[in-house]
């Protein structure tokens, strides 16, 4: 499988897990002693609807298209045009405050999000593209991440990712092996690694949803992680389908999940009927485009 083959699959699995997953983000269960006079009524399904997740990692790829380097100016640039033409969807607290400061002439490297509070799941739902560009160091890695959050387990939820992806772009993963063992001996000693450590031999992803499903990045990136592991075994819908369940933050649940699972899988290993629906979306040629532009640039192959 082409490279390029693999970056598809990634964006187009990661938008679908984004807009699968938003229509049901932090909805809480319904209460069985509710009592309904005429019936409980049916329960709608949600329509899916494309959010900042996937504004964001788009945003990074047309960064990533107009500057060789990976430049934390470059991208912040990419973030603020996003935000003065009002088109972000679903926006995070950190994400908010750089871009309100951005927009007022903040610096990039001081307007991010300082200290628990910035321990959201922002950055790492955007870092997918940077995986896929040779020879981005850490520190590279760590100043797109301070754009929105100064914190050093936001880095390494956006390091996870990064070191999941890579390793499908190399054939150490394959979906065959754990791959949360993988990333456990590559990242230093911080709480994501200590959730990673609690996880990596449970098999129920609902088990795992139990220590936390909400936006903090210790819960969010391994529950994602745990989530693309097992895709081989239970389908890549039936992955989303279950992160629904779990609760919490859906939309970046799913979408983390999605550009991992979509890497390995490919964009022809996506179910046809999640590639039809996404179709339907008016931002999908758009998606497309940004898609295409990139690999034509890079020459993946």
């Amino acid at each position: 499988m082409t490279k390029a083959e693999r970056f598809e699959g990634c964006i187009i699995g990661g938008a679908i897990g984004d807009a699968f997953g938003s229509g049901y983000e932090n909805i809480e269960d319904e209460k069985d002693d509710i009592f309904y006079p005429f019936g409980k009524p049916e329960k709608k399904v949600p329509d899916w609807m494309i959010t900042d997740d996937t504004q964001l990692t788009l945003a990074t790829i047309e960064a990533m298209i107009e500057d060789e380097k990976v430049q934390p100016e470059t991208m912040a640039n990419q973030f603020l045009k996003l935000y003065q033409q009002r088109k972000l969807r679903g926006i995070g607290a950190s994400t908010l405050k750089a871009l309100k400061e951005l927009s007022f002439g903040g610096h990039w490297s001081l307007v991010g999000r300082k200290g628990e509070y910035a321990a959201g799941n922002g950055a790492a739902m955007r870092i997918a593209p940077i995986a896929f560009k040779e020879n981005v160091s850490d520190t590279e890695i760590r100043d797109i991440c301070r754009i929105t959050h100064h914190n050093d387990e936001a880095y390494i939820g956006a390091k996870c990712i990064v070191i999941a992806i890579r390793a499908i772009l190399i054939g150490n993963w394959k979906g065959d092996t754990n791959l949360i063992e993988l990333i456990i001996e590559q990242i230093p000693d911080t709480r994501i690694k200590d959730r990673l450590i609690e996880i990596k031999d449970i098999d129920k992803l609902s088990t795992i949803g139990d220590f936390g499903n909400n936006g903090y990045v210790v819960n969010s990136v391994p529950l994602a992680i745990a989530a693309a592991n097992k895709v081989r075994t239970i389908g890549l819908e039936n992955m989303f389908s279950q992160l629904i369940e779990i609760g919490g933050d859906t939309d970046t649940n799913c979408s983390m999940a999605g550009q991992i699972a979509g890497t390995l899988l490919g964009r022809k290993g996506i179910p046809k009927n999640l590639i039809q629906q996404l179709s339907g979306l008016v931002e999908y040629d758009s998606i497309k485009t940004t898609i295409n532009n990139l690999n034509k640039k890079e020459k993946w192959h």
